[in-house]
């Protein structure tokens, strides 16, 4: 609803675009008559009986409505009137002629259901019933001064009667709101008939109303009155000296006396504008004309007179509107948006130019003239809208128009829907008259070549390249040289090219743009694309609108022949049938998806996907013809600047939608093909293909709720957007599955820029910030589960793992790297070669051995020699530290020598090479040693920093920083039953139940669902730790009145079996709620308990007054809530059954902590309740799926000996160790480092 609108635009929306004649002058003077025409006339009564106005109502007359029309004949000289035949005060003699019929569809007539005489109740001082002409439509009931006129005195909704009732004497009552209007028939049956008419109908309209208002929200209804306003307010009505409250609703306007009655819904008259016209007669007076009246409006200002005539000029617009072309042209979704401003739902187009435009835009539009832009309505110029035209706005569409006419826009220039008319005016000049814009044809300048590349392109149905070479200079009525068909106009008629037939037609006489290019421009001489033409037999499946997630068996295939020709793919029921079962063009696919071998009951297959959310899958068992479908229908739908894809053995090809660093503004086009682990890439302005290596991405992630995928590389982020649905989940999938681990060789794993495996670089990154000072490094084992965990973590996705101090230890880090190794598939130094590296450390030489570990460095693959490089320069650093962390080069050769070459540990030779490559690391390695030594003296720094901060913390800086003693009691609060346990910041509740278990030696049976609980006396409530919820942290947060406490969750089981037969995750239904917040740490209580309506489901939890509200009072993210079983006694809960809720908001400075309470009817209702929330806030992981719960192994008394080859000792006197080297013996590597 508008009040205070912006001025109109030049265009009228009433107004037909085919010719500019004003309407107001078919009817601004009358005319003499024939009165044998006197069915093309609304007789006016004569003047035998003094009269009122008709629009007055006799049961609440307007101000100076008793007096007779002849004390008002002087006014219509004030008024400037007299001549007005027809005006709101008719003449007593004259008529308005009859318009003649307009272009616009006639309104349908609503039901009428009773019509007839009856009397009305008279007015206040008269004693005489007025007969009236009273109708009942569906919508209205209405009466009239007679059988003759077309404008009521009253209008009463049918919506607004509440009742009908007998009263005697042949009378009625209709009874509203607040007002009661008395009628009398002439009969008793006459009557009886009008009320049981009314209360049927009256009694269906109330019932279908109070349906229709429990699903309306509320912001959508206004009371009383069922109208949507565009325009409302007081005008003055010519002739009556007060002032009508006036509504444009639609494509009509209502009178009322007043704002009352106008939400009463009580109204005087409604005018259908389907045959109004409106014309400004003065600064702030103008006449809305019919051919039965006109009404003479005078408004407050001149500004509010051209916000009245524009609402009533659009209600005409809508009036003799006509959606049907508007709904075709935007069924292409480019067309939906203005082409040159970007508004939604344009109703205008240039037809020449073939661009939709929206209103505002259509007005500068038409200022360039006819000779450069066409404009027609979608709406109203139905005539124009032939078949072939529609189908030239489809194909081409504006987003690939503006690939031509807006190639060349700097963002300062572009427009916006809330652009100026100055703005627009100066864009739409530079972009059609000038053609500033527009991406220039090879051939622009060589006026002889784009006549022949015209005459030969308008023999196919390229229409946009046609467009191209005409608005770069192509003359449409050049010469052909064929007598036959002397224009390309007559050329493409000869050939069936209606598309561009229509095209030419509409631009034989179009202005070309006028500017021109700097530069000299090379001739080029024009090749035609070369038709794409294949056929034969394909097995094909019925379409479908989801991915495929099953194999689709031989006999789900059924054989079509096939054929592609002139940019169509179509399909047959054999090679006989003329007539195809289906068809896609070349525009429609999208993307094509090549599947694996045998992954459907035909051996080779290919998906199409189409832009109407449709998916095609083919298949053959013939692999050369199937790559010669993919290959040729490939290149039928990829453009000629991304041809070099179609050479590529890709996975899936197809163009998206994407955003740069360099332009976030509006998204563009690229063609992308997946082959492998990398992206290649067209996109748009760029003649290189670009290609993106996924596994070296920094960052890849799905942004759900706007459905696009972010790529992060080094310097550059590309944000690619799921244009639809159906192609853009298959590009997903591929690119994630890409961009992960693929293997276990290095090759095959997620790669930093420098080609080293993410989690070697993780690894060594976390050491070296954290660990290299800790005693023992890479030579005491940690914990079994947890190296376990963080492998298989970087397995499934390393760019995903993020290392942290307190979360992860040292010793887990360390082991997680030497298991990498050892269990990559053919390890660091390849099977090939490792025999090679072996023997080096034999050769007699120290110039020849570093010779040859150079050579042999240098035959290794590219990813396996940059992470040797990175590796030995780690254990280089960490040997040199050798005084804090006790890992000297030889105990890093014994550890690290089996573990890279993968073998049993039985001779000294592996780690002698180790040995050898970390000692002469500068000279086999090439390093540059000033860059080594910049490298040493950063470590040293972050050493010393950790030193300072962990002189001025109590926390140690081992490998256990960030343990915490606690108190954890076994099944009840007593001193019998507790436990002090230490708390690392990576132990989870599961592994603490375990811990105080395994303590108690309290056996684990099958269906004892033990569980770490926070409990709280003060709030008198509990709430079961998530197994892998971390306990430090809810440690620091417990109150001086909570506690730890170890028990068996009775009523797991109960939940389990409930949540497996839970088919919706939602749940809703009434609860007892009660609110208390927590102010400066004070509860304040804001009453009693209260029953409402919620609805939980995977986002939020909503609260609702009643179950039929539209609107939640309430509305709290999952996420942000904390659920405990029960609720404090103090508050005197109507049941025992409730949950204790708490919601910490993060979006405030200052965050808020409220608290509120739910009470059910029953354990059962509760249980399922606290079930749904744990399900949801859980993603459904409740409890282990395997229902036995992680144990934590504790790390043994380190051993000197790694396998039957001692260690040096970690601490001792030189002579000890000596004799340690001196005993290296065979021994296959054991202990905890195979347990690695």
């Amino acid at each position: 609803m508008r009040r205070i609108p912006q001025p109109p635009p030049e265009i009228r929306s009433g107004d037909s675009s085919d010719d500019y004649e004003d309407p107001d002058q078919v009817y601004s003077k009358p005319q003499s008559v024939n009165m044998a025409d006197r069915d093309v006339f609304l007789p006016v009564p004569g003047l035998g009986k003094e009269r009122y106005d008709s629009l007055c109502s006799d049961d609440e007359l307007l101000d100076d409505d008793n007096e007779p029309i002849s004390s008002h004949r002087s006014s219509w000289q004030d008024y400037g009137l007299s001549t007005l035949q027809g005006s709101v005060y008719l003449p007593v003699r004259g008529r308005v002629l009859a318009p003649p019929p307009r272009d616009g569809p006639s309104p349908e007539p609503c039901p009428v259901l009773k019509i007839g005489w009856l009397d009305k109740n008279p007015t206040q001082g008269s004693l005489y019933y007025q007969r009236r002409w009273v109708k009942l439509d569906v919508d209205y009931l209405r009466y009239f001064d007679n059988d003759k006129e077309v404008y009521s005195k009253r209008i009463i909704p049918t919506a607004a009667i509440t009742g009908v009732t007998n009263v005697g004497e042949q009378k009625f009552e209709v009874v509203t709101a607040n007002r009661t209007f008395l009628f009398k028939a002439e009969s008793d049956s006459e009557r009886n008939e009008w009320v049981a008419v009314l209360q049927n109908f009256t009694r269906g309209r109330q019932e279908g109303s109070r349906e229709m208002t429990s699903l309306v929200p509320p912001s959508f209804l206004t009371p009383g009155s069922p109208l949507t306003p565009e325009q409302q307010g007081y005008l003055e009505l010519r002739g009556l000296r007060s002032k009508l409250y006036t509504v444009v609703s639609g494509d009509k306007v209502f009178l009322y006396k007043n704002m009352e009655d106008y939400r009463l819904g009580i109204g005087i008259t409604s005018i259908d504008m389907n045959v109004g016209n409106v014309k400004v007669t003065d600064r702030r007076s103008f006449d809305l004309t019919t051919p039965y009246r006109i009404f003479s409006f005078l408004a407050d200002s001149e500004q509010h007179k051209e916000q009245w005539v524009e609402a009533m000029r659009d209600a005409i617009g809508e009036a003799l509107s006509n959606s049907e072309v508007a709904n075709q042209i935007w069924a292409e979704p480019s067309n939906s948006c203005c082409a040159d401003c970007g508004a939604d739902k344009p109703e205008w187009a240039a037809i020449n130019l073939c661009v939709v435009v929206c209103k505002r835009c259509a007005g500068e539009h038409r200022g360039l003239g006819p000779s450069i832009s066409k404009v027609r309505s979608l709406k109203m110029d139905r005539k124009v809208w032939t078949e072939e035209l529609i189908q030239v706005f489809l194909l081409l569409g504006n987003e690939r128009l503006n690939r031509f006419w807006a190639a060349n826009i700097p963002p300062s220039e572009a427009l916006s829907p809330t652009s100026c008319s100055e703005d627009r005016r100066r864009f739409i000049s530079s972009k059609y008259r000038q053609g500033k814009y527009r991406k220039y044809h090879p051939l622009y300048g060589n006026q002889r070549e784009l006549n022949n590349a015209l005459c030969i392109n308008v023999q196919c149905s390229d229409v946009l390249e046609t467009l191209c070479l005409v608005f770069c200079g192509a003359d449409v009525n050049c010469s052909t040289g064929q007598a036959d068909c002397p224009s390309p106009l007559s050329l493409a008629l000869s050939h069936n090219q209606k598309l561009q037939a229509q095209f030419l037609s509409h631009n034989l006489n179009t202005e070309l743009p006028r500017s021109e290019v700097t530069g000299v421009m090379e001739p080029q001489h024009y090749s035609p694309q070369h038709p794409v033409t294949h056929n034969g037999f394909l097995f094909k499946t019925a379409s479908m609108v989801r991915p495929i997630t099953e194999r689709k068996a031989r006999e789900e295939f059924s054989r079509r022949w096939c054929m592609l020709n002139d940019g169509n793919f179509s399909y047959y029921e054999s090679d006989k049938t003329s007539t195809p079962n289906g068809a896609l063009k070349s525009t429609e696919i999208v993307c094509l998806s090549v599947n694996t071998p045998e992954r459907h009951g035909y051996d080779h297959t290919f998906e199409l996907y189409s832009d109407s959310e449709r998916l095609y899958l083919f298949g053959t068992d013939d692999q050369d013809s199937h790559k010669e479908w993919v290959k040729s229908i490939t290149k039928m739908f990829i453009p000629s600047n991304a041809e070099a894809l179609l050479r590529l053995s890709f996975e899936r090809i197809g163009r998206l939608k994407y955003k740069d660093g360099l332009n976030l503004q509006s998204p563009r086009v690229g063609w992308f093909a997946l082959v492998g682990s990398s992206l290649h890439a067209y996109l748009e302005d760029s003649e290189e293909e670009e290609e993106i290596h996924l596994r070296k991405l920094q960052e890849l992630s799905i942004q759900q709720e706007n459905e696009v995928l972010v790529l992060v590389e080094r310097g550059r982020t590309l944000y690619i957007e799921g244009e639809r649905k159906l192609d853009f989940q298959g590009w997903c999938v591929g690119i994630q599955k890409a961009a992960g681990s693929a293997g276990d060789s290095l090759s095959q794993q997620q790669l930093t820029e420098t080609d080293i495996p993410v989690v070697v670089d993780r690894c060594i990154d976390y050491i070296t910030q954290c660990g290299l000072t800790s005693e023992g490094i890479y030579r005491k084992s940690g914990v079994n589960s947890r190296v376990a965990g963080l492998c298989e973590a970087f397995r499934r996705d390393a760019r995903s793992v993020r290392l942290k101090e307190g979360e992860h230890q040292v010793d887990d880090v360390s082991n997680t790297l030497k298991r990498f190794f050892r269990e990559s598939e053919e390890g660091l130094f390849t099977t090939q070669a490792a025999s090679a590296w072996l023997s080096t450390p034999v050769v007699p030489e120290e110039s020849n051995k570093i010779s040859q570990y150079q050579l042999l460095l240098s035959r290794l693959p590219r990813v396996n020699k940059a992470t040797l490089r990175a590796l030995v320069n780690h254990l280089y650093c960490v040997q040199r530290f050798a005084e804090l962390n006790q890992m000297n080069l030889h105990n890093l050769a014994i550890v690290f020598g089996p573990t890279l070459f993968q073998t049993d540990g039985k001779d000294y030779t592996a780690g002698r090479v180790v040995e050898e490559l970390i000692e002469h690391y500068t000279d086999v390695f090439e390093v540059d040693e000033q860059q080594l030594k910049r490298q040493l003296d950063e470590i040293t720094v972050i050493i010393k920093v950790r030193e300072k901060l962990n002189l001025n913390s109590s926390v140690p800086a081992s490998g256990s920083a960030g343990d915490f003693i606690c108190t954890v009691y076994l099944e009840e609060k007593k001193e019998t039953a507790e436990q002090h346990v230490k708390i690392p910041g990576s132990m989870t509740a599961a592994e603490l139940t375990c811990e105080i278990l395994d303590r108690r030696k309290i056996q684990v049976r099958e269906k004892d669902y033990w569980s770490c609980w926070e409990v709280s006396q003060k709030e008198e409530t509990e709430r079961p730790l998530h197994h892998l919820e971390r306990v430090l942290p809810i440690l620091h947060s417990l109150g001086t009145d909570s506690h730890l406490l170890v028990k068996k969750h009775l009523a797991m089981e109960a939940i389990l079996v409930y949540l497996a037969s839970k088919v919706d995750v939602s749940k809703h239904g009434m609860v007892k709620f009660r609110e208390e917040r927590s102010i400066l740490g004070l509860g304040l209580n804001t009453g009693s308990f209260h029953d409402r309506y919620f609805i939980l489901n995977t986002v939020s939890l909503r609260m609702y007054k009643e179950v039929r509200s539209n609107r939640p009072e309430r509305e709290w993210q999952v996420k942000n809530l904390m659920v405990y079983l029960g609720i404090k006694k103090k508050l005197r809960p109507p049941t025992c059954w409730g949950l204790t809720v708490i919601y910490k908001s993060e979006k405030q400075e200052k965050p808020e902590k409220q608290q509120w309470y739910l009470c059910c009817d029953t354990q059962t209702e509760m249980r399922e309740w606290y079930s749904t929330f744990l399900t949801i806030q859980y993603d459904g992981n409740v409890w282990p799926a395997d229902a036995v719960q992680t144990r934590v192994t504790r790390a043994l008394p380190v051993d000197t000996r790694h396998g039957n080859v001692a260690l040096i000792p970690l601490r001792g006197s030189e002579n000890e160790m000596r004799n340690s080297v001196a005993a290296f013996t065979a021994d296959p590597l054991g202990g905890r480092d195979q347990q690695l």
